[in-house]
């Protein structure tokens, strides 16, 4: 007899029994530099726990110690029983038998060949966001490790345009059956404008350190992929990833049913935004696509670009115009999304097949981690939220954010030449609101709040 298995996300009451995980070297001097302290986020998942689901039948494909739960295949039957079990608190459904649609082509854009002159582009590509004197400074992400996490990257380990000995490791959260190499490009470009440096082209952080993670299933489009994403978040934090970038956001699924809405779009609903949120606690730097949605009826960001404290990437072309298909903000809670854009319309990128143009927040996305990475080797003392705020402050509409561009696009000059004694970026619309107004504001450093409010009426105070 046939038995129908389905993929929930199990998570539990306590952490019973638990210990803490194991960290890399540089994840703990890390900590131990900017005075992150050890908590309950940083202690596994109760091994007693995964044990009695073992014993059930089920297969745990990951476990998420910062969500206190376990990605899980089980039968629908036995997913009731664990549902009445003491020590859980929820069984959620996120991937069961919907036939696969074409919803992937929403988040990973094609790249297609150009005759442009490649040099003065990449050039001009880079310069957009003035990355060039650091570069010409020698700050091109030296010491600095990122994670890449996305759909695949065919033929990334045969490619001559990058540095292999700048690969960490690989790391596969996915059940996807095609080989890490072999199952899809995105990933290759997105790395690529990161990492790629030849006579003909030049990535924004070639000196940077990375790992690749690969958290999508090209079969179909559901939660589950979330989960997977928030497994990389984790383990890129337990290695001392500085910076994670990722070209991916959710909100629409095979099966309808799971689909989530604009009023979810607030950081806090759900689990891979609220884990974005947690790894920038954490002390990493999360970029993170806003999605290419903006001329489509949804409209809006995807999750877990809605996440607080990290970036989102929106798109423009090298004439500073915002790419109609960039999603918009602002986050459904009132928050500035994006937070910044960078080339994303006919960006320059390799392909297996060689140089390439595409459009999406994909690629706009890694070209502004690379930004970070290299303006963070410019100024190796930094915390991540030095670096996110350098970048917004420096950003051409920081002073007047929008929901189309955000704070708009950075300078990455001005990012590194600025003062140390850093001022709050305010995470709320320069909308007419209310008083009295409160602010919170996240901050290894002690500083002084400068802004300005507004009253009901839309009158400065």
């Amino acid at each position: 007899m046939f038995l129908l298995l389905h993929i929930f996300f199990i998570s539990f009451t306590d952490k019973f029994g638990s210990q803490p995980i194991t960290f890399s070297d540089r994840a703990i001097e890390q900590r131990a530099l900017w005075n992150i302290p050890t908590d309950s986020l940083d202690y596994a998942v109760s091994p007693l726990y995964l044990d009695s689901l073992r014993r059930v039948g089920g297969h745990i494909y990951h476990t998420s110690r910062w969500m206190n739960g376990a990605t899980v295949e089980l039968t629908p039957a036995v997913a009731e029983q664990v549902a009445t079990w003491t020590f859980v608190r929820s069984v959620d459904l996120t991937k069961d038998d919907t036939q696969p649609s074409s919803v992937l082509q929403r988040k990973l854009p094609s790249s297609t060949p150009s005759q442009q002159n490649v040099v003065d582009y990449t050039r001009n590509q880079l310069a957009l966001y003035n990355l060039l004197p650091l570069h010409a400074a020698g700050h091109k992400g030296q010491d600095i490790v990122m994670t890449i996490c996305d759909a695949g990257f065919t033929k990334t380990d045969e490619m001559t345009c990058f540095d292999h000995s700048h690969c960490l490791g690989t790391f596969d959260f996915s059940a996807e059956n095609k080989g890490f190499y072999a199952s899809s490009t995105h990933g290759t470009n997105c790395l690529s404008v990161i990492a790629a440096e030849t006579e003909d082209y030049h990535g924004a952080a070639p000196e940077a350190h990375y790992y690749l993670m690969r958290s999508e299933e090209n079969d179909a489009e559901s939660p589950k992929e979330s989960d997977n994403l928030i497994a990389a978040l984790e383990k890129a934090d337990s290695l001392g990833t500085n910076i994670f970038s990722a070209s991916l956001g959710y909100y629409n699924f095979d099966n309808p049913a799971f689909n989530w809405h604009y009023t979810d779009m607030d950081g806090q609903t759900t689990r891979c935004s609220r884990a974005a949120t947690i790894a920038a606690r954490k002390g990493m730097l999360v970029v993170i696509a806003m999605g290419n949605e903006g001329n489509k009826s949804w409209h809006y960001l995807t999750a877990p670009a809605d996440a607080d404290s990290i970036l989102a990437v929106g798109a423009v072309g090298i004439d500073s115009v915002l790419a109609p298909f960039s999603s918009r903000g602002y986050s459904s809670d009132g928050r500035v999304k994006p937070e910044a854009c960078a080339v994303g319309y006919q960006t320059f990128l390799y392909s297996p097949s060689g140089i390439v143009s595409g459009n999406g927040t994909s690629f706009a996305t890694p070209l502004l981690a690379g930004m970070a990475a290299s303006l963070w080797s410019a100024m190796p003392t930094a915390t991540a939220q030095d670096i996110r705020s350098r970048i917004i402050r420096s950003a051409h509409l920081y002073t007047q954010p929008n929901p189309d561009y955000g704070y708009g696009i950075p300078n990455a000059e001005a990012a590194w030449r600025g003062t140390t004694d850093l001022s709050p970026v305010s995470e709320s619309t320069p909308n007419p609101t209310p008083a009295p107004r409160k602010f919170l504001y996240h901050s290894q450093l002690l500083i002084e709040y400068n802004g300005t409010n507004y009253n009901s009426l839309g009158q400065k105070l």
